[in-house]
């Protein structure tokens, strides 16, 4: 738990409950707050979620729970908040998520939402999850980007709607006085080009969350020069896997069992 700015927290979800490991990022105005994501994990004798949230923001303070898109490990701890008082979980699919932030040209036109006196925008970013949003705050000038860009594995299920919503996305922060790109994951190591295999709970070297403006733009043109090779394709700060990729999974899983081997070899000794 981060508090990156006033009324504003990173919160991470410990890798020892879920080898995911997903950030969520909880925002506060003078009306009310919104939770982007809810983790990897349902029950709260694992992952105490609301009680964290109530905690920094008290529990009488009205609550949107909304997500960065709707796969599993962000959305599995939704079920804390459905009793919570002055609280509205928004649902999953890319209509519902369009509805609310009125985005009235889903996912050309960016939407607002104001928490009082903290107004921020919403935008449609489809191609890793067909509703995947990217959220600025003009006020700390952090960029959320979900799991579309994060210094990790970039799961594209949609390459052609992938590299539009990167296009718009870059543009859109080219406009913008972007200090932080945060995404909702770190599979990277802090070494260039390697990262973590799939399924690891210990990252003892990791890069750092917050990317740049750059980086952005570097994965946008990394989709690009990609975009006709399906497969796992290895950068610097991040990896691309364009399509179902069985055998980059196969290789993950390798990797993965390996890397467990030594490090029990290595507690025995």
């Amino acid at each position: 738990m981060h508090q990156a700015a006033p009324d504003t927290w990173i919160l991470r979800q410990s890798k020892a409950v879920n080898y995911e490991g997903p950030f969520l990022y909880l925002l506060a105005g003078t009306d009310c707050a919104i939770l982007f994501d809810t983790g990897a994990t349902a029950e709260a004798e694992r992952l105490p979620l609301r009680s964290t949230v109530d905690q920094l923001i008290g529990p009488q303070t009205s609550l949107i729970v909304a997500h960065t898109h709707a796969h599993r490990d962000h959305v599995a701890a939704d079920g804390q908040f459905e009793l919570r008082p002055n609280t509205i979980v928004l649902g999953h699919r890319a209509a519902e998520v369009a509805a609310f932030f009125e985005i009235v040209d889903w996912p050309y036109q960016a939407g607002t939402f104001e928490l009082g006196g903290r107004l921020l925008e919403v935008l449609g970013i489809p191609g890793h999850e067909a509703s995947s949003i990217a959220v600025y705050d003009p006020a700390t000038r952090l960029l959320l980007t979900g799991d579309t860009v994060y210094p990790g594995r970039l799961y594209v299920k949609d390459m052609p709607a992938f590299s539009s919503s990167l296009d718009r996305l870059v543009a859109f922060a080219e406009r913008r006085p972007v200090s932080h790109v945060l995404g909702c994951h770190i599979e990277m190591t802090s070494w260039p080009g390697r990262d973590y295999p799939l399924g690891t709970d210990y990252q003892p070297d990791e890069a750092p969350l917050p990317m740049t403006v750059a980086q952005l733009a570097a994965v946008r043109d990394a989709a690009v020069a990609i975009s006709d090779r399906p497969g796992a394709h290895q950068f610097d700060d991040f990896a691309i896997f364009n399509g179902p990729c069985r055998a980059a999974f196969a290789r993950q899983s390798a990797r993965y069992y390996l890397a467990t081997g030594r490090r029990r070899l290595s507690r025995r000794r």
